[in-house]
C-alpha cells in the first residue's frame, strides 16, 4: 500500500470514528421540531406527542415551534436554510413534501433535494363537516344545498394545498359542485368559525375536530377513507355516495439535507423507538390518526417522489396547478 492510499484510508477511517462519536454525543443541547401550522392541528399534536419522549430519551429540551403561513412553505422553508446538525427538524405533511410542488409557481425549498426523511408519523383521515344550521344530513344532501345556492358556497381550509382545500376540490371535481375556498392559519381556526357558522363547511382532520364532532358542535356528514373510521363509526365514509373517495394526509419528520448520516441513523432510530411505542400508537389513535411504520429513510426518500406524482395528478384534474 503507497503512503497516499493509507493517508487516505486513516483519513476514512478518521472521518467514520469522528462520525459514530457525533452522533453518540447527540443531542447535546435543545432540539426543535417544527411545525408549518397553527397550534391545534394535527401535526402539532403528534409533534407535541413525541416532544416528551424524545425528551425522556435523550436528556434535552424538544421544542415544538409552529411556524404557519403559505400552505406551510414558510416553515418548511425555514427548516431547509437551519443548520444541517439535526437540532432543527421538520414535521412535514404531504402538502409540504408533495401537493405544493405542483399547486405553487414555485417553492422556496426542494422537498427531495434539500431535506432527509427520518421517520412516518402518522396518517391523517379528515371528515367533511357542516355547522349544524345547515339543513344537509348526508353527502348526498350537502351536495344538493351546495348546488341549490345562488352563489358559490364557502368553505374553510387551513390555507391553498393543504388537504382540507384539496379534498374539497376533489368532492367539486366529482360532483360539478361550484365551492369557493376561505384560507385560515390552521385547522383549530378555520374550525372555530364553521361552529360560530361564520363559514357553513370544511374538511377537518380528527386531531383538532374530533371533540367538537363528538359534542355536536359540527355535524359529521362523511369520512375521507373508503371505510368507516374507527372513532366515528357511526359516520359513513363519502366513498358510498361518491365511489373512489378515497383520500388521507400523511405526517413525516424530517432533517435538513447534508445532516450527517450517523446523526441521521440516530434520528431514525430514536424516532421510530418512540413512534413504535404501545401507548404512543394508543395516543395517536385516540386522536383520530392512524399509526404507521415509521420506515426507513430509503424507503421514505421513494414514497416522498411518489407521492409528489400522485398528488400532482390530483392538482392538475382540479384545475389548479401554479395557481399560487
Amino acid at each position: 500500500m503507497t503512503g497516499a492510499m493509507k493517508s487516505l484510508v486513516l483519513a476514512c477511517m478518521g472521518a467514520l470514528l469522528c462520525g459514530a462519536a457525533l452522533a453518540q454525543d447527540f443531542p447535546k443541547r435543545a432540539v426543535t421540531i417544527v411545525v408549518p401550522f397553527a397550534a391545534g392541528g394535527g401535526g402539532d399534536i403528534l409533534a407535541r406527542m413525541a416532544a416528551p419522549r424524545l425528551e425522556a430519551k435523550w436528556g434535552v429540551p424538544v421544542v415544538v415551534e409552529n411556524k404557519p403561513g403559505a400552505g406551510g412553505n414558510i416553515g418548511a422553508a425555514a427548516v431547509a436554510r437551519a443548520a444541517p446538525d439535526g437540532y432543527t427538524l421538520l414535521l412535514a405533511g404531504s402538502p409540504q413534501f408533495a401537493v405544493n410542488v405542483t399547486l405553487f409557481k414555485s417553492l422556496p425549498y426542494d422537498p427531495v433535494n434539500d431535506f432527509t426523511p427520518l421517520a412516518m408519523a402518522a396518517a391523517t383521515p379528515f371528515v367533511l363537516v357542516v355547522n349544524p344550521k345547515v339543513p344537509a344530513k348526508t353527502v348526498a344532501e350537502f351536495i344538493a344545498y351546495a348546488k341549490a345556492q345562488q352563489q358559490p358556497l364557502n368553505y374553510a381550509t387551513a390555507g391553498f394545498g393543504v388537504p382540507h382545500h384539496l379534498y374539497m376540490e376533489l368532492l367539486k371535481s366529482m360532483t360539478g359542485v361550484n365551492m369557493t375556498p376561505v384560507p385560515y392559519r390552521g385547522s383549530a381556526p378555520a374550525l372555530s368559525d364553521v361552529v360560530a357558522g361564520h363559514i357553513p363547511a370544511m374538511f377537518v382532520d380528527l386531531g383538532p375536530g374530533l371533540g367538537q364532532m363528538q359534542a355536536g358542535a359540527v355535524r359529521s356528514l362523511g369520512g375521507s377513507l373508503a371505510k368507516r373510521l374507527e372513532a366515528l363509526p357511526d359516520v359513513p365514509a363519502i366513498n358510498d355516495t361518491l365511489p373512489g373517495f378515497d383520500v388521507a394526509s400523511w405526517q413525516m419528520y424530517a432533517a435538513p439535507a447534508g445532516t450527517p448520516r450517523d446523526i441521521i441513523a440516530k434520528l431514525n432510530a430514536d424516532l421510530c423507538d418512540v413512534l413504535d411505542q404501545l401507548q404512543m400508537k394508543q395516543q395517536v389513535s385516540k386522536a383520530g390518526m392512524l399509526p404507521l411504520d415509521a420506515g426507513a429513510v430509503e424507503d421514505l426518500q421513494a414514497f416522498v417522489k411518489t407521492e409528489i406524482k400522485r398528488w400532482g395528478d390530483v392538482v392538475r384534474k382540479a384545475g389548479i396547478e401554479g395557481s399560487q
